[in-house]
C-alpha cells in the first residue's frame, strides 16, 4: 500500500464548502462525551476545537461534578450533565434520551472515567445506530469496542500505548513497521486508524496518509484532546472517515507549528485552539 504525505492542496479537497443559505445546523451538530473528577478539561478542549473548526452546534457531555466548571469555561458549549460521576449504564441511557436527535458526530473517551465497560458499549452501539460518525479516544479504546466498528462510519485515535491497549500489538519505533501495523489494523476490524507520534499515520486499510510534524511543543497535555475534538468537526461535515481524520491531523499540525512560532516550548493547549481558526482560513469556501 502506497502511503502519502498530507498537504494542503490535499487537505482543502476534504474540507466541504459551505452554502451561503446554510442555517444553524447545516454545518455540524457535536456531542462531546469525557471528563471525571480529576480530568475536567480534557472534554472542554475537544468542544472547543469542534467549534472552532466550523461546527455550528456542540453538546459537551461530563459527569455532574463537572458541570459548573465547564460551562464557566464557555458560554458557547450546550452542557449535559451525565447523572453519575463515571460512565454508567444508567447515566448512558439518560443521555441518550436528551441528545438531539440530529447529530452529525461524537467523540468519545477523552480524560473520561467509565464504571463497567458494558456502558461504553451501550453508548457506541445505540449511537452507531443512529447513523452518528464517531470518533473515539483514551479510554474509550478498549478491545472490547471493535466488534462494533467494523464498516461503520469510526475513526479510532490512538497513541502507541492506547493502540497496544486496544490491537494487542505495539507499534515498531521503525516508521516503515508502523505504517504497516496501522494498515494491517485499520483492515483487518474496518476502521479508520490515526496513530499519534512524531508522525501521525491515518489509514483505512485501502489508502494511508502520513504527516510529519517535528513540533516538540506539542508534547504538552491536551493537544491530543484538541484532535479529537478537530477529528469530530471534520466528520460532522464529512461522511469520509479517512479525510476527516486526515484534515483534522494537519489542521491540528498547523495550529501547532504556528504557535510553536510565537511561543516556542512553552505553549499550552489553549494556545492550539486559539490558532485554528487562522490556520483554516485559507481552506474556508463559500458557495
Amino acid at each position: 500500500m502506497v502511503s502519502q504525505q498530507l498537504s494542503a492542496s490535499i487537505v482543502k479537497k476534504f474540507i466541504p464548502a459551505r452554502q451561503s443559505s446554510s442555517r444553524k445546523g447545516d454545518n455540524g451538530t457535536v456531542l462531546v462525551v469525557g471528563g471525571s473528577y480529576i480530568y475536567h478539561g480534557a472534554p472542554i478542549l475537544s468542544s472547543i476545537a469542534a467549534l472552532r473548526c466550523g461546527t455550528d452546534l456542540v453538546y459537551t457531555s461530563v459527569p455532574k461534578i463537572n458541570v459548573s466548571a465547564t460551562r464557566s469555561i464557555s458560554p458557547n458549549l450546550i452542557v449535559l450533565p451525565l447523572v453519575d460521576q463515571k460512565l454508567t449504564k444508567g447515566a448512558v441511557r439518560k443521555l441518550l434520551g436528551v441528545v438531539p436527535r440530529n447529530l452529525d458526530s461524537a467523540t468519545i473517551g477523552m480524560g473520561l472515567a467509565i464504571q463497567e465497560k458494558n456502558s461504553l458499549l451501550l453508548l457506541v452501539k445505540s449511537l452507531l445506530d443512529r447513523d452518528v460518525r464517531l470518533s473515539l479516544d483514551a479510554s474509550a479504546l478498549i478491545p472490547e469496542v471493535l466488534p462494533l466498528l467494523p464498516d461503520k462510519n469510526v475513526v479510532v485515535t490512538p497513541h502507541a500505548g492506547e493502540f497496544k491497549r486496544l490491537f494487542g500489538d505495539t507499534p515498531s519505533n521503525s516508521k516503515k513497521e508502523r505504517i504497516e501495523l496501522v494498515e494491517k489494523m485499520a483492515k483487518k476490524h474496518c476502521v479508520t486508524v490515526l496513530l499519534k507520534g512524531p508522525t501521525d499515520i491515518i489509514s483505512d486499510g485501502k489508502k494511508t496518509f502520513l504527516y510529519t510534524k517535528k513540533i516538540p511543543a506539542m508534547t504538552v497535555g491536551g493537544t491530543g484532546d484538541v484532535l479529537s475534538g478537530l477529528t469530530a468537526g471534520m466528520l460532522a461535515k464529512n461522511r469520509d472517515t479517512l479525510q476527516s481524520a486526515a484534515a483534522a491531523t494537519f489542521i491540528n499540525g498547523l495550529a501547532g507549528k504556528a504557535v510553536q512560532k510565537k511561543f516556542g516550548l512553552h505553549m499550552t493547549s489553549m494556545d492550539l485552539l486559539d490558532e485554528i481558526p487562522n490556520v483554516m482560513k485559507p481552506f474556508d469556501k463559500i458557495v
